[in-house]
């Protein structure tokens, strides 16, 4: 039975109850009227019970409630039509979050409004609060609500939020308060058929609610001001958890998504796409992450990881565990080698500090790759032909395990293939396992290739396709994608010498320089690449004992690379006029596109690139 109709029950059976036992003319009863004042107290004791259970289910069906809609709207479907005819839910804009002091006036706005529809043949006319629209913005005596309201320091409106007791609208403090909350052309109900209750959080007023009733329903009695206290409570809690709860994952997303790069970089020979998705937000932020990472010799290391957990935790783990590996892959370290260093630095950050992770190196010249795992899914090989295959990796343990070797394989990679590296939330779920999963995806892959025929399908459609096998639905966990495309450099655009630390091979060096340019037709850049190719490698003759490297390499730009076994990277300085050296690489710096030094485990590597004519 619900509430309002209850309590009119009640009080037709209480008021039966006086009529039966009416006193004679002398205006004394000759016998108690025991019965009238039993059925009185029943209907008074049914009614306080109709009470507490209707606030027992509308506080649990607003608690309900994770997000702020879902809490607002919890409130107005628990209160009507059961406890009044319409209601108005004021929030603050914007909304405090946990012990911030909002600067400025406090404004209201109307969050959201409900009402018993209208018959048109019984009720016209006879409300006192009419919405125009349902859930829209309310009339309140044939005229619409304000949207917003600015609380006057001082005025009625804030009387009646700071004394957070609820008040019924014919009340002294409501009669004033409600024009500046509803607007000044609308006009509330008559009598007791009209509550204004404050929304107080856990230290300050977060809004307000208006209940009203209809003229042929029973007002509102003096213990329905406790019910309204007590939706209003539970409200301002319930806003004030949603509220914390929505910051708290706003920072972990943001967090998260800060710490992945912005952009891919887009090296020669070989083509990159990512996608990323979050978790579902019942399952909080997870630590999954990728990244491309340049490194010498038109190499690119590819990576990928996800940190176990779902947490603010769990990504800043994410964050720290990357940066390690960008700086690992600075070193140009071989990939177990990295995978063992980040095992280190996980233990550091704590014993239940693990991640899953999958570290490849790609070299264009080569057309190999070399892979190392640690406890993440294997990749997977598209083929130009349309053949996608599960490479065969060794797994390794997660990293922050401890004590665990990792192994690197080598592989070919050849042009026209396309890597695919992934975290578990692409393959698994609640619906599938890990291996059941990865088959799906290779399936998902061929197929995809069958449609471009003998060409290798493009490579964002294809991040597209196989994200699509996520289907609808909440994910339990986060998705982190990596798509790299094979293209490698031709040989024809390589020229590659072994050159002894002596003092003629400056000169060495500038006639084998000049031949290959005239080979691609780039003499333009003759003049230059001879001068740079001079200073640098009389740098690296300087100090080396062992022979060095010279390379030229042809793509959209012409890169020179200089090796030595040298650790010392060289640095740019102002050289003095009395000074008879220090000038190479201000010259480099002057006249190349752009140059650096790369520190590997056998020496250094110092490069620059020309634009091509």
């Amino acid at each position: 039975m619900r509430y309002g109709r209850a309590v009119e029950t009640h009080a037709a059976a209480a008021s039966a109850g006086e009529v039966a036992y009416s006193a004679p003319e002398g205006g004394v009863p000759a016998v108690p009227p025991a019965v009238g004042t039993v059925a009185a107290e029943a209907a008074t004791r049914d009614r306080g019970g109709d009470r507490l259970r209707f606030v027992g289910a509308a506080t649990r069906r607003i608690a309900r409630g994770i997000d702020l809609d879902e809490i607002v709207l919890g409130l107005c479907r628990a209160t009507v039509p059961t406890f009044a005819d319409a209601i108005l839910v004021y929030l603050r804009d914007p909304l405090p979050v946990g012990d911030e002091r909002p600067v400025g006036p406090v404004v209201l706005r109307l969050r959201r409004t409900d009402r018993i529809p209208l018959d048109p043949d019984t009720d016209s006319g006879r409300l006192s609060l009419l919405p125009s629209q349902p859930d829209l913005s309310p009339a309140v005596g044939g005229g619409p609500a304000a949207e917003l309201c600015e609380v006057e320091a001082g005025g009625p409106l804030a009387e009646v939020l700071r004394g957070v007791r609820p008040v019924f609208g014919d009340s002294q403090a409501a009669r004033a308060a409600l024009p500046e909350l509803l607007g000044e052309g609308p006009s509330v109900a008559t009598g007791q058929r009209t509550v204004l209750a404050p929304l107080r959080g856990r230290r300050r007023v977060i809004g307000a609610a208006v209940f009203v009733r209809r003229p042929d329903r029973p007002p509102f009695e003096p213990d329905d001001l406790l019910v309204a206290a007590q939706l209003a409570t539970h409200t301002a809690l319930g806003v004030d958890k949603a509220v914390l709860y929505g910051r708290e994952v706003y920072i972990a997303d943001e967090l998260q998504r800060t710490m992945l790069p912005d952009s891919l970089p887009q090296p020669t020979g070989v083509r990159l796409a990512s996608r990323y998705l979050p978790a579902a937000e019942t399952a909080r932020v997870g630590g999954d992450w990728y990244d491309a990472i340049p490194l010498p010799g038109n190499r690119v290391a590819l990576v990928v990881g996800d940190v176990m957990g779902h947490s603010m935790t769990s990504a800043a783990i994410m964050g720290q565990l990357r940066t390690t590996a960008q700086t690992l892959a600075g070193l140009d370290l071989p990939p177990q080698e990295v995978l063992h260093h980040l095992d280190e630095q996980a233990q550091r950050l704590g014993t239940d500090r693990m991640a899953t992770c999958l570290y490849a190196v790609y070299d264009p010249v080569a057309h190999r790759i070399v892979v190392a795992n640690a406890g993440h899914p294997p990749p997977l090989l598209l083929h130009r032909g349309g053949r996608a295959e599960v490479l065969r990796v060794p797994p390794g343990a997660p990293i922050g395990v401890g004590g665990v070797d990792f192994e690197a394989v080598e592989l070919d990679a050849p042009a026209g293939a396309t890597l695919m590296l992934y975290t578990d939330g692409l393959v698994e779920s609640r619906m599938r396992d890990v291996w059941t999963g990865i088959e799906q995806l290779r399936e998902r892959l061929t197929a995809t290739a069958r449609l471009t025929g003998p060409n290798p399908p493009p490579l964002e459609p294809l991040c597209d396709e196989v994200l699509d096998m996520l289907g609808p639905g909440d994910r339990d966990d986060d998705v982190a994608l990596l798509a790299a495309r094979f293209e490698g450099i031709a040989p024809s655009d390589v020229a590659y010498w072994f050159l002894d630390p002596k003092a003629q091979t400056a000169g060495q060096a500038r006639r084998l320089a000049r031949r290959a340019l005239a080979r691609w037709d780039l003499d333009d850049l003759t003049d230059a690449v001879e001068l740079l190719v001079s200073e640098v490698v009389t740098n690296a003759v300087r100090y080396a004992e062992r022979p060095i490297t010279l390379r030229l390499l042809r793509t959209d730009v012409l890169r020179c690379e200089v090796g030595d076994d040298v650790p010392q990277l060289p640095r740019l300085r102002q050289a003095r006029p009395s000074d008879e050296g220090g000038r190479g690489l201000y010259l480099v710096n002057r006249m190349a596109r752009r140059w650096g030094a790369t520190r590997l485990s056998t020496g250094k590597v110092v490069w620059f690139e020309l634009a091509m004519p």
